[in-house]
């Protein structure tokens, strides 16, 4: 089960749209989750909006939230995002058997039968979620909240009973190496403290969110990820 999780307030304004990316995403196999932290008036409008077309077009799900509900939204929607997610799988291998990937249409006996294999492997089955969290300077009175709730997100994938990886990156990028995207941890299983690497994030600059999310879905694919250099030339993009 591979998922990115976005955490943002929308309103990206460099590069490819992040819809367009999301949907690149999902076709790699990868579902696109997105929790927004906005603000009120037009501003908050526009960017919800933004974080409901990112999460359909990656065939996700999305949440709005105030800094106050965010650790607990981050914990539900990583329960529910898990679920859909199995589902999704599970109808695919309906649809290849039955001809049809809709449950409803299943005897009860079976269908009680589905639903207990789905709870089952929601809870034992291999997760990779890519954490992507937006650290443009909009972001900054959010971060404390951002922190709390990646800390509850740790300790959700760490009572699971499968393999739970994280992998966490942070946009924009440092302004020495790659401009989009900073890579804050690899995939690991070690998820103690990952939390910690919040803290010292300097909040600045643009909002690139459809590259970042191009190059993290690049990673999780485990696909090479390239970038033009100043001579229009392919090179390897390392994090």
């Amino acid at each position: 089960m591979k998922q990115i999780l976005l955490i943002t307030d929308g309103c990206s304004n460099v590069g490819i749209s992040p819809a367009a990316a999301a949907a690149e995403a999902r076709a790699e196999g990868i579902t696109v989750n997105v929790i927004g932290v906005v603000d009120q008036g037009e501003l908050g409008l526009l960017g919800a909006e933004e974080i409901r077309e990112i999460a359909k077009a990656g065939g996700g799900m999305s949440r709005i939230a105030t800094s106050q509900q965010l650790s607990q939204t981050v914990q539900m929607m990583t329960r529910k995002t898990v679920t859909q997610t199995v589902q999704q799988a599970v109808s695919r291998e309906l649809q290849s058997i039955l001809g049809s990937g809709d449950m409803t249409e299943l005897p009860p006996a079976q269908r009680s039968e589905v639903v207990r294999v789905i709870d089952e492997l929601a809870e034992s089955g291999s997760l990779r979620v890519a954490l992507l969290v937006d650290a443009s300077a909009s972001m900054k009175p959010k971060m404390a909240a951002v922190r709390e709730a990646i800390s509850d997100l740790l300790l959700s994938l760490k009572a699971r009973s499968g393999t739970s990886e994280l992998a966490v990156f942070h946009f924009p990028g440092r302004y020495d190496g790659d401009p989009d995207v900073e890579m804050d941890s690899g995939w690991t299983s070690n998820l103690a403290n990952l939390d910690k690497m919040f803290y010292k994030l300097n909040m600045k600059g643009t909002t690139p969110t459809g590259p970042a999310m191009l190059k993290v879905a690049a990673y999780v694919s485990g696909k090479p990820i390239y970038s033009d250099d100043e001579d229009g030339m392919l090179r390897d993009y390392v994090v």
